[in-house]
């Protein structure tokens, strides 16, 4: 059976993620709204309209990844507004690491949004050749009407 377009990326990122999210941590916020209870495609309304649950779980599980690199980089950027403020040399020095590794998770706030593009890019260009490829809706194919 031949993996799906989406399948061979989302493979490849994720083994890359179990290495690289071996060292984060994630913050909590106060800031940020706690999402209700059972949130899922189904209280959205989307259910029954076509909605592609591979699709909405990709999208839900990068932007996941990218407000846990978000939080990270909250939590360094205020460590180095604490080390800043203390005007203790050492604690100064240590912002050189912080601030590096801040650099590192933009970047892969970056490459996360890279990925999603494209794959959701991939998702679309498959649903639509599928319908196309069927002629119908949600991929029933039309009975010609061979009178």
């Amino acid at each position: 059976m031949e993996e799906s377009a989406v399948a061979k990326p989302r493979r490849r990122r994720a083994a890359a993620a179990a290495a690289t999210n071996s060292t984060t941590t994630t913050v909590a916020t106060a800031d940020r709204p706690t999402p209700e209870p059972g949130g899922g495609v189904e209280d959205v309304g989307l259910e029954g309209e076509g909605c592609d649950a591979e699709a909405w779980e990709m999208l839900t599980a990068s932007f996941r990844r990218v407000q846990s690199v978000l939080d990270r980089n909250r939590a360094l950027i205020s460590q180095v507004n604490e080390n800043h403020q203390s005007k203790v040399p050492d604690n100064i020095a240590k912002n050189v690491a912080l601030i590096s590794e801040i650099n590192g998770n933009i970047s892969k706030v970056l490459s996360i949004y890279s990925d999603l593009s494209i794959d959701f890019s991939e998702v679309v260009h498959q649903r639509r050749a599928l319908q196309n490829g069927a002629g119908g809706r949600n991929g029933e194919k039309l009975e010609s009407s061979g009178a």
